[in-house]
């Protein structure tokens, strides 16, 4: 497998392209405009009727409004992609591109929402403040543990769903991934061996789901930069003050009391899951060679990954998969977040659950099954657009079972809204782009 040269001309166009288009994305209407009396209908004194009954009862403005099918992309841009802090101006930019994703793929109208906080109180005040105005809320880019207190207070306090797409989504796509690498080499999740490298928001949240999942947390290791969690360990005292969700995946994993480092957790492991950083040598060959026989490699970090395909497979793994494109098996939660919030919306939820990202997974998996599963091919591609209509239909599905919607649907009819949707979105930018209302970019 050949290793890829930095992809300097991207980062040209992207430049050239911002500054020509001014942004990736804006509003549009979605009524028609034929007269002036038009407007005494959309707007003053037509649309005093539908604030009155709003105001009799608020859960219409699910109905009267485009509040049902908005969300918010908010951060803080304390962690943006690889490039760290670079605050909430320089995260805006991401923030336009994964909007541009959700309408793309999910039919969503996302806002991109970079907020100047002070301090997470702040941060989760603001977002609260927007809660009638939002359908939902994507936390996305927020440094960790800053992240797990945010996501936890959002959601409990308010009525919408509350996604943390760094966690949840990236959780959720890894459990998709390993569903089928699971099938492919022969194993069952509550019997599989597995370490998680890195412990920060992927794969603690990674833990979470693969438990609620059926994965023993006896059997799962977690290595954070001073090595493998365990219950003796002797900065145990400051991760209960410090990061308490790292401080119970210390005392709840490891059922074997290792020890040590990324050598030691390996020894007869069957699935390395790396979310640790900026590779590519921060996985040594010689440590892949001590997990079980077709061992299943996740290296996640973008854009490099802890160490190349090519020499995890040489290593003995037997299934690699990373965040990148440009290699088999994108692991990337853009698999999964545009059809999460698509079945949300379409179900009017009150939260995410657990066990709705779960249903999710297994959607996104059984979907990757029926076009043939291979060591190469794990799960869809972005180009698999069909593949977004089931995977919200499936999480709609189970938003009811949960009791967490506010509108009743069969599975059918779910599939039939998000097709609808999604496809209304694709055909609009082929419209706009073949009237030449965005034009081609410049050389």
């Amino acid at each position: 497998m050949a290793r890829p040269k930095v992809k300097d001309e991207a980062s040209r166009k992207a430049l050239v392209y911002s500054r020509y288009y001014g942004g990736k994305v804006g509003t549009a209407p979605k009524v028609p405009v034929r007269s002036l009396d038009d407007f005494s209908i959309w707007y003053t004194p037509g649309v005093g009727a539908v604030s009155k009954a709003i105001e009799a009862r608020p859960e219409l403005s699910f109905e009267y409004t485009n509040r049902w099918n908005t969300i918010a992309i908010a951060t803080d841009g304390t962690r943006v992609l690889g490039l760290g802090k670079v605050g909430p101006e320089a995260a805006l930019p991401v923030m336009e591109g994964k909007a541009l994703i959700y309408k793309f793929l999910g039919g969503v109208d996302a806002y991109p929402l970079p907020i100047r906080a002070a301090d997470e109180e702040q941060f989760i005040a603001t977002v609260k403040a927007l809660e009638p105005s939002l359908g939902g809320v994507n936390l996305e880019d927020i440094e960790s543990p800053k992240c797990f207190e945010i996501l936890d207070t959002l959601r409990a306090e308010m009525h919408i769903p509350v996604w943390h797409d760094d966690q949840q989504g990236t959780a959720g796509v890894i459990l998709a991934a390993l569903f089928n690498a699971l099938e492919l080499t022969g194993r069952k999740l509550r019997e599989t061996r597995i370490v998680l490298f890195g412990a920060g928001a992927a794969n603690v949240a990674a833990a979470r789901l693969l438990a609620e999942a059926g994965c023993d947390l006896a059997d799962l290791i977690v290595i954070d930069s001073k090595g493998i969690l365990y219950p003796e360990r002797e900065d145990i005292d400051t991760l209960l003050l410090r990061n308490k969700w790292k401080y119970e995946l210390a005392i709840k994993t490891n059922g074997g009391g290792v020890k040590g480092g990324l050598k030691e957790a390996l020894d007869g492991a069957d699935v390395l899951v790396a979310a640790a950083g900026q590779g590519p040598t921060l996985i040594k060959k010689s440590e892949v060679a001590r997990m079980n026989k077709h061992a299943i490699a996740f290296l996640l970090a973008n854009p490099v990954p802890e160490m190349w395909p090519s020499d995890a497979l040489a290593a003995g793994a037997e299934i690699v998969a990373t965040g990148r494109s440009d290699f088999p098996n994108q692991v990337n939660n853009s698999l999964l977040f545009p059809a999460i919030f698509r079945g949300a919306l379409d179900v009017r939820a009150k939260t995410i659950t657990d066990s709705m990202v779960i249903a999710a997974a297994r959607e996104l998996a059984s979907f990757a099954k029926e076009k043939g599963i291979s060591s190469r091919r794990i799960l869809p591609t972005m180009l698999d657009w069909e593949v977004y209509p089931r995977v919200a239909a499936a999480l709609g599905v189970q938003a009811q079972r949960d009791g967490q919607a506010r509108r009743k649907a069969s599975k059918k009819q779910l599939l039939r809204d998000a097709t609808l949707m999604i496809g209304q979105s694709r055909k609009a930018m082929q419209a706009l782009m073949k009237s030449g209302v965005i034009g081609e970019p410049p050389e």
